[in-house]
């Protein structure tokens, strides 16, 4: 008899996971690359915009009130943002949220206008970056590099936030990536 507790794997379990894994293998090459997943607006945003728009998504997939625009550096596909961990995008991930969406663009203060919600967007996964991660501080010199006029003001606050825990990385992984 085996115990109820334990995970038990029968045959149809197993030709189910089967199944369906080998179906992702037989889909054209074109809809699994990340050209299918993210649109050629929302690539040329990210190469050229200063600004994303992030709205952390609900546990039933709808869009937070809460949106906000914000600094970002790419990190291959992935983008990296450094907010207060009391922020609603930080508090999120820690409650599990791990889904946001992501307008790409310059349309002002979102408070002003909800412009950015015409620009292209894609739904990302978020996760938490360690302040000790090897990418830290590639992404901050990076950060450096792309807001050279305010970065005087804002690398130390960045810096510093990191290392005392007060500000957080987050990752943002397009679909595709």
């Amino acid at each position: 008899m085996t115990d109820p507790c334990t995970p038990h794997l029968s045959r149809r379990t197993f030709l189910e996971g089967a199944v369906a894994a080998s179906g992702a293998l037989l889909l054209p090459r074109w809809a699994r690359s990340e050209e299918a997943a993210l649109s050629q607006a929302a690539r040329k945003g990210i190469a050229e915009s200063p600004l994303i728009y992030v709205s952390p998504l609900r546990g039933d997939g709808s869009e937070s009130a809460c949106h906000g625009e914000v600094w970002f550096v790419a990190d291959g596909t992935d983008l990296l943002v450094v907010t207060t961990e009391d922020r609603w995008r930080a508090v999120a991930v820690t409650r599990g949220l791990e889904s946001a969406r992501i307008w790409v663009g310059d349309f002002g203060p979102w408070k002003k206008s909800d412009q950015f919600k015409s620009g292209p967007s894609f739904v990302a996964k978020v996760a938490l970056v360690s302040k000790d991660a090897p990418e830290v501080e590639r992404a901050l010199n990076a950060f450096g590099a792309k807001y050279p006029d305010d970065w005087e003001n804002y690398g130390p606050r960045f810096r510093n936030g990191m290392k005392d825990g007060s500000r957080v990385m987050l990752r943002y992984r397009p679909p595709g990536a």
